[in-house]
């Protein structure tokens, strides 16, 4: 059985988004290390509909990084009603009843399913009971405005913390499970 893990860089204030504004100060050999093998063992990245257009441009861009080809050839699965255009590497859209297919994918044998960014998405798998571990890297910085990962969640959700790290530049890993 496959688990859904999601992995999100968040700032002290709970902000998820535009993490290329607040994070570069952050992103050290440490931190890179960290994040990467996550990411590269990964049997499929899943992603919500705005998330994957801002990832394939970034990895398929004149300026793509170094592991552009492991996120290119990376097995991807898109929860989007509206995706007009899934042209980066191996890709499958879902849509209608997504928590029943990720269910049946979780079932699946294979390696974990990660999911890199999409506070959206993140919400939805916590709410759906779907998301197995959810991996924060919280940096030490406020930036005030911005989408936040808990915004409107609007539910408690008992959390198992199993996993704890800091960082030397301050950032601080957390692993969370569902609670039993």
């Amino acid at each position: 059985m496959r688990k859904i893990i999601a992995g999100m860089f968040i700032t002290l204030d709970g902000v998820v988004e535009a993490p290329e504004k607040w994070n570069p100060p952050y992103y050290d050999d440490e931190l890179n290390q960290a994040v990467m093998p996550p990411i590269a063992s990964a049997g499929a990245h899943l992603y919500g509909r705005r998330s994957y257009e801002l990832f394939r441009g970034v990895f398929t861009g004149p300026a793509a990084p170094p592991h552009a080809p492991l996120m290119t050839n990376t097995p991807k699965i898109v929860v989007s009603s509206t995706l007009d255009n899934a042209d980066w590497g191996p890709t499958t859209v879902i849509s209608g009843d997504v928590s029943a297919t990720l269910a049946r994918l979780k079932e699946q044998p294979g390696r974990d399913i990660t999911v890199v960014a999409s506070g959206t998405l993140v919400r939805f798998l916590l709410r759906e009971r779907l998301l197995d571990e959810l991996q924060l890297l919280v940096h030490p910085v406020i930036v005030g405005s911005g989408a936040r990962l808990f915004e409107g969640y609007g539910e408690s959700l008992p959390l198992t913390l199993a996993h704890c790290h800091a960082h030397g530049n301050g950032v601080v890993a957390l692993r969370y499970t569902l609670a039993a």
